[in-house]
């Protein structure tokens, strides 16, 4: 999100204010069964740095609890999550003449053939139909039937109430910390779209930093946490201060740019002076440019937009 200077820091107390309520009394939380992972590890090979597995772990087991209650919901309405997914994101598109079952592949994440087999099922069972699309005729609409509607007002005030009960352990500026957290991450693996109506592009697009890492070691360079050049727009700021394709961006400011969020906290931070000092790598060479920022907005705008589930992993910036 693009900030003005004068918003922006109201915003940062808001956020520290829930954090230190979030996070309270995480200090006197027992240990679970990854910390006797980690423990073990510490003292078989403490050469090996396992701090990603507190993370990476946690988030697997995690889903594995989740899940399973999940299923047991769905379960005593007679179908599956697969199913369940299905069902929500038709009624959430809402759209007239139902879905076209490419959309349904980006929404889910799915294959073709994996949407297909699904919709066999629910066809089925009497919860969906498809309808030749007039307009192209290699991909069929899909829409609720009756039944499906039907099932889908029982059925969806069950999982938000079962959903609540599965988080009632935190708080709500816990959940708020947490849900947060996840956004930063699961945008730096879905990638992001600037506000359609910024006034500011600085006109590159950027790959992850876990993406930065792995073409650094596949060529041989040392890795880096910090977001790749992809491509560069001819006349944009980018250009203009000679970054490359290549280029790693590493700091702005006060910001080590491990994600797309740094980045726009940065231009929050440069808006009033216009300008955005980037600290680079170019290979192996350190090297600083600086960005001009013109028609910077002076009011908050939208946040900036996932690029969706079949996208790829990069920012338009």
């Amino acid at each position: 999100m693009l900030l003005s200077e004068r918003s922006y820091p109201r915003v940062q107390d808001v956020k520290h204010r829930a954090l230190t309520e979030a996070t309270a009394d995480h200090r006197c939380t027992p240990r679970d069964s990854v910390d006797r992972l980690l423990a073990d590890w510490q003292r078989v090979r403490p050469d090996l740095g396992v701090a990603p597995v507190g993370v990476v772990t946690r988030l697997e087991r995690v889903r594995g609890h989740i899940e399973a209650e999940l299923e047991r919901l769905f379960a005593d309405f007679h179908m599956g999550g697969p199913s369940f997914a299905v069902l929500v994101t038709l009624a959430r598109l809402n759209a007239p003449g139902g879905v076209s079952q490419r959309r349904l592949m980006d929404e889910l994440g799915l294959s073709s053939g994996t949407v297909s087999v699904r919709m066999d099922r629910l066809v089925e069972d009497g919860l969906v139909e498809r309808q030749l699309n007039s307009d192209d005729k290699r991909n069929t609409r899909v829409t609720l039937t009756p039944r499906g509607k039907t099932l889908f007002e029982r059925i969806t005030p069950a999982h938000l109430d079962n959903e609540r009960r599965l988080l009632a352990a935190l708080s709500e500026p816990e959940q708020q910390l947490l849900a947060d957290l996840l956004r930063k991450l699961l945008v730096e693996f879905e990638g992001s779209l600037p506000p359609p109506d910024a006034p500011l592009r600085l006109g590159m697009i950027v790959a992850p930093a876990h993406v930065t890492i792995a073409m650094r070691r596949a060529v041989g360079l040392p890795a880096v946490a910090g977001l790749l050049v992809r491509a560069v727009d001819e006349g944009g700021p980018a250009a203009a201060a000679d970054l490359r394709p290549g280029d790693v961006l590493m700091r702005a400011g006060r910001y080590a740019l491990r994600s797309v969020a740094a980045v726009y906290a940065a231009i929050a931070d440069g808006a009033a002076v216009h300008r955005l000092r980037i600290h680079a790598l170019r290979g192996t060479e350190e090297l600083a440019v600086t960005l001009q920022l013109a028609h910077v907005a002076t009011t908050p705008l939208p946040p900036a937009t996932t690029a969706g589930r079949a996208a790829h992993d990069e920012h338009s910036l």
